[in-house]
């Protein structure tokens, strides 16, 4: 199918192609994978290098053109025809969730856990082949998106021509108790950085806390919100904007001395709700398994910080990227597929996804926007992956936040610059 439209400033297309579920086995199931290729007016003909992006996540679909933030759009779109990839199961791309998946657990776990990076990067080579032949064709990657862009430089560095990554260089081989051990002081941080800029939110936030425990209060879709769910609107910490819009939240949560408003109850539910992603939820922590699993790492680990508690009457500190057990529990989105999720958190197979040799002698051309307070990803993982790729050039930052490359175009120009040792 493809289809095409035009708005001020682009002219899309779609395209979608059928990829087998396991590409290890390509005549098996197969699944639909769909990608929306952008170019600028007026050069729709033109014969220009593709740019595929690779969306952070894991289980967000890709930006939308003029409906979300991508500062970087404009600036590729001076010279490239940019493929915005709808990683599988998200979006358009054979949509994973409750919905859709095997109502078998065992069945559902095992169709998951063809959908990490590698198959991913898989998808990516069919796509590539099906546009362009045999050329290669450069790489973006935000967040988990610079995930796959290592894992692309493992698998087949012969389908890029270059690559680009923001906050997304991750461990090469850390495993998911090692990454949170990093993560947990990072998202203790950035609460004392939001706590300093907004000091009277502290009294607030203990307040609400406590009305959470005492009171049944309940969100729009009807499901209870509980005090620990509450805390979990830290996740939003890491970037510039959300860091901001949870203090203008905080500040009208409640209706008089006793209410919790509407307005803010409609906002918290979406803020911590994954229906619209819930292989966010489910393989998250799969994303960080090599030949290991997880068994709730995020859950396990957090007991070494007790900064986090919610008993007694100190400090509330809001936890980050992390996925509990009990999301399956308190989240009607989430709740039918416990039993898939308690299967992929004991699963211990799963295959590597770097190819450590194979970057040492790396080949592509490569640079890697390194954000030095980055919640999401561990500055010091990220700089020991980038000395282990031969030939890749870092831009440490403290000008940007996570979603940098969402907020200011500069950040990819940079990075341009530096592949082409301009910068």
């Amino acid at each position: 199918m493809q289809s095409a439209f035009r708005r001020p400033g682009l002219v899309c297309k779609d395209h979608v192609l059928e990829v087998p579920l396991d590409h290890a086995d390509p005549a098996g199931p197969a699944i639909e994978v769909y990608a929306r290729e952008v170019v600028a007016p007026g050069k729709e003909d033109s014969d220009l290098p593709w740019l595929l992006f690779l969306q952070g996540g894991p289980g967000h679909k890709a930006i939308r053109p003029g409906a979300d933030p991508g500062a970087w759009l404009d600036r590729a779109l001076r010279e490239y025809r940019v493929l915005l990839l709808d990683q599988r199961g998200t979006g358009r791309s054979t949509p994973a969730n409750r919905q859709t998946l095997p109502a078998d657990p065992a069945e559902a776990a095992a169709y998951l856990r063809h959908f990490r990076a590698d198959s991913i990067v898989r998808d990516a080579e069919l796509l590539r082949r099906r546009l362009i032949g045999d050329r290669p064709w450069s790489v973006l990657g935000q967040s988990f998106g610079g995930f796959c862009a290592v894992t692309y430089l493992s698998l087949a560095p012969e389908g890029l021509r270059e690559a680009f990554i923001t906050g997304g260089l991750p461990s090469l081989t850390a495993g998911p108790d090692e990454v949170y051990r990093a993560a947990y002081p990072r998202v203790l941080a950035a609460n004392e950085r939001y706590f300093a800029r907004y000091p009277d939110d502290q009294e607030i936030v203990r307040r609400i806390v406590r009305h959470l425990r005492e009171r049944d209060v309940r969100l729009p879709g009807g499901e209870r919100l509980t005090a620990r769910r509450f805390q979990t609107l830290g996740i939003g910490l890491g970037s510039s904007v959300q860091f901001h819009n949870l203090h203008y939240l905080l500040e009208e949560a409640f209706i008089g001395r006793d209410e919790l408003s509407d307005a803010f109850l409609r906002a918290v539910d979406a803020a911590v709700s994954y229906a619209a992603r819930p292989i966010y939820a489910l393989l998250h922590e799969a994303c960080y398994c090599q030949g290991t699993a997880s068994r709730w790492s995020a859950h396990r680990v957090r007991d070494e910080f007790p900064q986090f508690a919610l008993d007694g009457d100190g400090p509330v500190r809001f936890v980050g990227e992390m996925i509990y057990p009990w999301f399956f529990e308190e989240d009607p989105a989430l709740r039918p597929l416990r039993e898939c999720a308690e299967l992929l958190a004991a699963y211990e197979d799963w295959p590597d996804l770097y190819d450590v040799d194979r970057l040492a002698a790396n080949a592509v051309p490569v640079a890697a926007a390194v954000y030095y307070d980055d919640m999401y990803v561990d500055r010091d993982h990220s700089l020991q992956t980038a000395d282990r790729i031969a030939g890749l050039r870092t831009w440490v930052t403290n000008e940007y936040a996570h979603n940098g490359l969402s907020a200011d175009a500069r950040v990819l120009d940079r990075l341009i610059a530096m592949v082409r040792g301009e910068a």
